[in-house]
């Protein structure tokens, strides 16, 4: 049976980086964000490998900003996440969980700080804009909040400081992990990033013009020829690999940072206000019992999936299998699983109910354990 095909509209946006990618042979989108996010190029496993071993430029407009500011946007973003921003300096990012009420993900964006009283909000596909607006006007914040014109461009994989110094000078290579500077392409400045959605090493560009996109798209890859560059995206093996999870297809509203592995990212015990606070601590004291862990199974390619996959020990269940591929480094198909607390210790030894049968298989600790390139 072929595979539904997916109606693309009006209401579906296109980015600034459309024409381009199109061009380069994009071969299949999903819909994040209300706009179009590719997800292959030549395959999966082809786009995997190069991106470990090249460079790559992403479309991710997709990543929308939710912009805060005005005397009160400190507070309203501090009421958003269990994590304590007090510390987080202008020009840094942090990774924040936002929970609601009952302590439920709503989103877990990347948080750039670009004044006293002024936030972006890199998100996750939810509808962070409408949620944030709410809790303004339900509270009587001073702020204002919008969707600015801001599509991010990624430059990601071993080769992206040398092409990126390329394209914007020397000054690139200082920025750190997880701080932004402001660099200048054709006299208008840019946010420039350390980031990006993979673990191998790159840039995400904050593009705010729209109509300069195909001249950035242009530019960067016309200098990338001498590193090999092709055109990517968020890789679902690199990613799973990686351990970096996804809101909708990982957890939802109906997890908490807590189980989700996030309580890095949770200042329980701080006097900061946030919502769901005490569902967090009530979380905490009672105990979690179920958390995400790694699955790794025998077996030929896993199918497709499209449902979360159950996860047995002795015939019963015991998780569910939430993102899956095969890994070509590993020579296995591994998985991103959320397992109950009676089977989430690594080496416990289970079966995954696909959808061509059961598979044995064994949890292990995230992220993977994959081999370098040699």
């Amino acid at each position: 049976m072929s595979a539904p095909i997916l109606a693309i509209s009006r209401r579906t946006r296109r980015t600034p980086y459309t024409d381009r990618i199109e061009a380069l042979g994009v071969k299949a989108y999903t819909v994040y964000n209300h706009m179009l996010l590719p997800t292959a190029f030549i395959s999966p496993e082809e786009d995997y490998w190069h991106l470990r071993q090249h460079v790559q430029l992403w479309d991710v407009a997709c990543e929308r900003q939710v912009e805060i500011n005005g005397p009160d946007a400190a507070r309203l973003v501090q009421l958003m996440t269990p994590r304590n921003l007090s510390k987080v300096v202008v020009g840094q990012c942090a990774y924040a969980p936002l929970v609601d009420e009952k302590g439920g993900m709503i989103n877990d964006p990347i948080i750039l700080k670009l004044a006293e009283d002024r936030y972006w909000l890199s998100i996750a596909d939810s509808d962070v804009l409408l949620w944030a607006r709410g809790l303004a006007v339900g509270m009587g914040l001073d702020v204002a909040i919008c969707e600015p014109d801001v599509s991010p461009l990624a430059v990601q994989g071993p080769k992206a400081d040398d092409l990126m110094a390329d394209v914007f000078g020397e000054d690139v290579r200082d920025i750190r992990f997880f701080r932004f500077k402001w660099l200048e392409f054709r006299g208008h400045p840019l946010l420039i990033a350390r980031s990006g959605w993979s673990k191998q090493g790159g840039f995400e560009i904050y593009l705010d013009r729209s109509d300069m996109g195909e001249d950035l798209w242009d530019t960067i890859w016309e200098a990338g020829a001498q590193y090999e560059i092709r055109p990517g995206c968020p890789n679902l093996i690199e990613r799973i690999e990686g351990a970096l999870l996804s809101y909708g297809n990982d957890f939802t509203n109906d997890h908490n940072p807590l189980e989700c592995g996030l309580g890095q990212y949770c200042d329980l015990d701080s006097e900061i206000d946030y919502l769901g606070k005490q569902a967090l601590l009530a979380a905490r004291d009672k105990g979690i019992t179920r958390q995400f862990r790694g699955v790794s199974f025998e077996g030929e390619h896993c199918p497709s999936w499209r449902q979360a996959w159950p996860v047995l020990k002795g015939g019963q269940k015991v998780g569910e299998v939430m993102s899956v591929c095969r890994s070509p480094a590993l020579d296995r198909n591994i998985a991103i699983a959320m397992m109950d607390k009676s089977a989430w210790e690594g080496g416990t030894e289970i079966e995954v109910e696909t959808p061509e049968g059961r598979r044995r298989g064994m949890v292990c600790d995230l992220p993977f354990k994959v081999p370098p390139m040699e």
